[in-house]
């Protein structure tokens, strides 16, 4: 998989309308609510248990998020159970994950 290296250009009011959709909950993965940390923690125990780098993974969820293409079944799937656990983590942090 190949990415781009080049900047998107800014709209002039400096503003992307990708970050404005997620700041208001528009996409996909916003009811997630995950903070940076956790959402690496996220798709770093994807990756693992898919076997798939986690780049990879990454980009697949930008692409399920921003674009509405579908995951991959094996990364929805470990994607769906990952934010359970972390949701259940959240809800009782004394019980072990």
């Amino acid at each position: 998989m190949t990415t781009s290296r080049e900047q998107r250009p800014l709209p002039a009011d400096g503003r992307d309308d990708v970050v404005a959709r997620l700041e208001r909950g528009e996409c996909a993965a916003a009811p997630g609510r995950l903070d940076p940390g956790a959402g690496f923690e996220v798709l770093r125990e994807v990756s693992q248990r898919t076997n798939i780098k986690l780049h990879t993974v990454a980009a697949a969820v930008l692409d399920w998020v921003l674009r509405q293409k579908p995951l991959p079944l094996s990364v929805d799937r470990d994607l769906q159970a990952a934010l359970r656990r972390h949701a259940h983590a959240v809800d009782d942090p004394d019980q072990p994950g």
